[in-house]
């Protein structure tokens, strides 16, 4: 891979990585109602999670997928389910919690890299890299290139939303302003299921 092309593939991942999708809801939405610190492992398990996906589908669960649709549909489902399941939480959520407080717990990291396999956005990102960035005739290299492209740039971009989910803690501490903030993310976190649906 030319330098060019791995400048190029840097920006998409970087690109792909930082703009909405139901990643980065979930940890806007942790960030605001668990704190910075508490998210790490969310955020941690996101990227370990995508960079296994990514290998996974460079080395060839991509074309198991397209060689069997149904398998593909099936994925879509279970991840449209669970994703909607997460939004009700989100949106049900009414109170932050401190480092004391027990009855409330920001996804662990297990939960967030196993979620990147039923992530829609997940999986468009890691076929389309793929499929532009990976060299035939250098499988191997290429696949390994273009993981370890995300795995740079994804906990950072990552963690630009825990920041501001972090620095609006204190605007939000009103109840009723975490109440709708946490609807809303609720709302946009099931809402990102839309280009799936299509």
């Amino acid at each position: 891979m030319s330098l060019d092309a791995f400048l190029a593939l840097l920006v998409y991942a970087f690109v792909t990585s930082v703009t909405p999708g139901p990643n980065n809801f979930m940890l806007l939405a942790s960030g605001v109602n668990f704190g910075f610190v508490r998210t790490v492992p969310h955020m941690l398990g996101i990227g370990i999670g995508f960079l296994v996906l990514l290998l996974a589908v460079g080395f060839g669960l991509g074309a198991v997928l397209t060689a069997f649709p149904v398998l593909h549909t099936g994925l879509k489902i279970a991840g449209g389910v669970y994703l909607l399941y997460l939004a009700w939480k989100i949106a049900m959520s009414r109170s932050m919690t401190s480092k004391g407080e027990a009855t409330a717990m920001p996804m662990r990291f297990i939960d967030a890299a196993a979620f990147q396999w039923v992530n829609p956005k997940a999986w468009v990102m890691a076929i389309t890299a793929m499929a532009i960035y990976s060299d035939a005739d250098h499988p191997f290299l290429s696949v390994v290139l273009v993981s370890m492209a995300f795995a740079i740039v994804n906990l950072p971009s990552v963690s630009v939303w825990a920041g501001f989910g972090t620095a609006l803690r204190g605007f939000l501490s009103d109840p009723v302003r975490l109440k709708w903030f946490n609807i809303a993310m609720g709302v946009l976190l099931a809402a990102t299921l839309w280009p799936m649906l299509r």
